[in-house]
């Protein structure tokens, strides 16, 4: 290209923060192209955009992306993105972090940034294990699967529904989608950029490095042919229903979408103005 660029989302990186740390066959590439590509086609202000992030190996996007960006504490990129939103609301403030973090030290503010509906996008980097720490069973892992500390499978703790927990929560939009469905996550994150409120998309990611070994999945392309076998699309499904069992299909698509809900923001502001009229 005559600018010099190598990748069309070359433009919304820091090239000098490249080679980046993810393994070979990692799902982050993905997300981070269509997270870059729905912005493009949205044709967003990257001035506008920021992205929050946690520790993990998905907690590493914020450093990559050229927009401004914070890597914080474990478990704290939500209210982190809480704090950012309310202060300037003209931002697109997004969380890019994993299930570890957004679930497991995360999970209380997951839980009330859902109920307050704070007005962020959250997408939610789902690949069954601690990826960065050595592969430990997670709050995603699902039953039966193997991980370095489940040797011969998860089978003592039940895993959450990801899905299901935004939703009952007070998430106006849930949506889950795959690596291998990147058609779908870009339509699925043009669409959360253009709500306001609480938003979460979980995307199933792979890690053949720790997770797909000890599951028989070494290779890359095997962890993107169990996804593709594996996974489900149904239109306006119940949140109920998206649990996810080792070896089983899953559902993915749009569990939840409305429209018009107040903000936490609102709220706030609202707050503000009765207060200023009783002084």
């Amino acid at each position: 290209m005559s600018t010099g660029e190598l990748h069309p989302m070359d433009k919304y990186l820091r090239r000098d923060r490249l080679p980046h740390i993810w393994c070979p066959g990692c799902g982050m590439g993905i997300i981070m192209n269509a997270f870059g590509r729905a912005i493009e086609l949205l044709g967003i202000d990257p001035k506008k955009v920021v992205v929050v992030s946690g520790i993990g190996c998905a907690g590493r996007a914020s450093g990559y992306w050229g927009f401004d960006g914070f890597h914080t504490t474990h478990g704290r990129p939500i209210p982190f993105a809480m704090g950012l939103k309310l202060a300037r609301p003209d931002l697109h403030v997004c969380v890019i972090s994993g299930d570890g973090d957004l679930l497991a030290i995360g999970g209380n503010h997951f839980i009330h940034a859902a109920r307050r509906n704070v007005d962020i996008l959250v997408i939610l980097v789902n690949n069954f294990n601690y990826g960065m720490t050595g592969g430990q069973v997670g709050p995603t892992t699902p039953e039966r699967a193997r991980t370095t500390t489940t040797p011969y499978g998860n089978y003592a703790e039940p895993p959450f529904n990801a899905v299901w927990l935004a939703a009952s929560s007070g998430a106006v939009y849930v949506a889950r989608w795959t690596v291998y469905h990147v058609r779908q996550l870009v339509k699925s994150i043009m669409t959360a950029f253009q709500m306001r409120g609480f938003r979460v998309i979980e995307v199933i990611s792979t890690c053949p490095t720790d997770f797909g070994r000890r599951n028989r999945m070494p290779d890359p392309l095997d962890n993107l042919m169990y996804l593709r076998e594996h996974a489900v699309v149904k239109k306006n499904p119940d949140p109920k229903e998206a649990e996810i069992r080792w070896g089983e299909k899953f559902i993915i698509g749009e569990f939840v979408r409305i429209e018009g809900r107040e903000t936490y923001g609102d709220r706030v502001r609202k707050l503000i103005e009765i207060a200023q009229r009783r002084m």
